[in-house]
């Protein structure tokens, strides 16, 4: 990506001085002056998200105002970012406790993804950060949460499984993780055979691969934090294959992947008193003559036998590998993120991702996390009573739920629960990781969903 720094400046910068204010405006605010008359002409009343620009009587720009409504969101700025013109600004009438919020929301609003396109010829607008905000702190989180947009956006042809190892590798590097990775015909001598089922019908060069990531692993006086996320760099359908429609944007579909990554990443750099494991299952759903079938039987690391009722819903079978793994490792909390059902989007659209998990203190700390950065999940049902959807006459539990269950991401929330660590919490994140629609600060494409409020939550539990 081509942004050009500094996007975000600390206010005692010798060129703060001249950054240009944005007027935070509650609805029906009565302005004065010239600039009242060319607000009341704009109609022009505070209406949350308005900009309005104004100058002199040369034409010069003098300020921004910008509409409020009856509440202050900082997460708003995201869309102030993406609709100011270039130049330096400043934000004027700022909510004591929003600074570095509203900063970093100015920062996740700037983000493009020009990979593949000219760069922008002008630097856009750029932000004085106010008064006590950790500039660097800010943008740093930026980039994790630029870091899982760019993996999202990226076609697959360029994001195969060993670029996500690659990413990993230097994710490692930068914090001083270790890391471990076992790939193609290996994952079968080291009992991950389903992530192997599942990864086996692509080209040798995107061979399945498990990757493993530990860091502060000597420190056994600290928790175990385990991530998962669910890697499947495109997903065909397999043999169930795919309408072309439903195949456009499956690129995004190792998102989970992306966001384990960008979250292990804000551990590690933030230095939260924890041990942390990662792992990431990295595939590609194929078809090939050695895909795996409707029918089929597999095994799964941890014993228990899956009839394969739809290859399409393969992104279960590897985190069951994976969670089994974090198992092992007996961690004191365990959290997955995956773009795993069209079903959660039924429930709640593409904004609004599902939270699942049976620990009540757990989901209060998220849900509290979620709120205090403007990061939203919703609590969803482990709901029991539809496990019996998923049992199998020929095995332990079938990957498709039976029909009569209908809610489709409860269903894959308690497969996933049969393979979840039997020590500490576990949640399960089923994110969309997409914007359908465009809009200032929010365009089309890739979307980064949870984890801050994850990441708060753990800085709150496990402070540095």
């Amino acid at each position: 990506m081509s942004r050009r720094p500094p996007l975000v400046i600390a206010a005692d910068s010798p060129e703060a001085a001249s950054a240009r204010p944005v007027r935070l405006v509650p609805r029906d605010t009565a302005l004065e002056g010239p600039t009242g008359v060319w607000a009341k002409a704009n109609g022009f009343k505070g209406q949350a998200g308005r900009l309005l620009l104004c100058a002199d009587s040369s034409g010069e720009l003098t300020e921004a105002l910008f509409g409020t409504g009856e509440t202050f969101d900082p997460i708003g700025v995201r869309a102030l970012a993406a609709r100011l013109p270039e130049g330096l600004w400043r934000l004027d009438g700022l909510p004591d406790g929003d600074a570095d919020l509203a900063t970093l929301a100015f920062c996740l609003g700037r983000y493009a993804f020009d990979r593949y396109t000219q760069p922008a010829q002008d630097d856009g607008a750029r932000l004085v950060a106010p008064v006590g905000v950790d500039v660097d702190r800010v943008l740093d989180t930026a980039r994790s949460c630029d870091l899982v947009r760019e993996m999202v956006d990226t076609p697959a042809a360029d994001m195969g499984p060993l670029q996500i190892e690659t990413l990993a590798r230097e994710i490692a590097e930068e914090s001083g993780a270790e890391i471990s990775v076992i790939e193609g015909e290996a994952l079968l001598e080291a009992n991950y055979p389903a992530v192997h089922a599942v990864g086996r019908a692509a080209v040798a060069a995107r061979a399945p691969r498990m990757i493993e990531m530990h860091w502060n692993r000597s420190r056994t006086d600290l928790p175990l934090v385990a991530l998962v996320g669910k890697g499947v760099v495109f997903d065909t359908g397999g043999l169930n294959l795919k309408a072309g429609a439903g195949m456009r944007f499956m690129k995004k579909d190792m998102g989970g992947a992306a966001h384990a990554l960008g979250l292990a990443r804000m551990v590690m750099r933030e230095r939260l008193s924890v041990r942390l494991a990662l792992l990431v299952p990295a595939v590609e759903n194929a078809v090939s003559g050695d895909a795996f079938r409707p029918g089929d039987v597999l095994s799964s690391r941890k014993g228990l036998s899956i009839e394969i009722g739809n290859t399409d819903a393969e992104g279960r079978l590897i985190l069951a590998d994976a969670l089994a793994r974090a198992g092992e490792l007996e961690p004191d909390l365990t959290l997955d993120f995956a773009t795993l059902t069209g079903a959660a989007r039924v429930a709640l659209g593409p904004d609004l991702p599902p939270l699942y998990t049976d620990d009540e203190a757990l989901a209060a700390d998220v849900l509290a996390a979620s709120a205090r950065v403007g990061d939203p999940v919703w609590r969803m049902p482990l709901w029991a009573p539809y496990a019996d959807s998923l049992d199998s006459d020929i095995a332990d539990l079938r990957n498709d739920s039976a029909a009569w269950a209908q809610a489709g991401s409860v269903t894959a929330a308690l497969f996933l629960k049969n393979f979840a660590p039997g020590t500490g919490a576990w949640a399960h994140m089923d994110i969309f990781a997409w914007n359908p629609r465009g809009r200032p600060g929010w365009p089309q494409g890739s979307e980064v969903q949870a984890i801050r409020a994850c990441f708060d939550m753990l800085a709150a539990r496990y402070p540095a």
